[in-house]
């Protein structure tokens, strides 16, 4: 139990760096009037998780107890930010600006789902 303790705790520390720096340099370049950063984090993050889950899974055929607390809770979770993604939505809502705090739900919604999808497909095809 302690050995994926650790290993969620060193994948969660190195999803969550890349997740400031990557969520950081996107707002730098684009602004910070939609959360973009956010959305692109969850996307990719969306992706990520079902790709690695067919990779290792169906594909490497690797037990889950040696990829799931590294990589898909460790790692993923501490990248992906849904719970950045609630507070920015609230944020917004509260701000009065419904129509990007909608925007921001229907499209982390519709191209995180999607990209899932895309990554268990393209997981599949390998």
């Amino acid at each position: 139990m302690l050995k994926f303790s650790m290993l969620i705790f060193l994948g969660s520390g190195i999803g969550g760096t890349c997740r400031f720096w990557l969520a950081n340099c996107i707002y730098h370049l684009l602004g910070r009037h939609f959360p973009i950063g956010t959305l692109f984090v969850n996307v990719t993050g969306s992706f990520l998780m079902g790709f690695l889950f067919v990779l290792f899974s169906e594909r490497l055929n690797i037990p889950a107890p040696f990829y799931q607390p590294l990589f898909l809770v460790g790692l993923l979770g501490g990248y992906t930010t849904f719970s950045s993604f609630s507070i920015e939505t609230v944020n917004l809502i509260q701000a009065g600006n419904i129509s990007f705090a909608m925007l921001n739900v229907l499209l982390s919604l519709l191209v995180c789902l999607s990209a899932t999808w895309v990554g268990i497909i393209l997981g599949r095809l390998l």
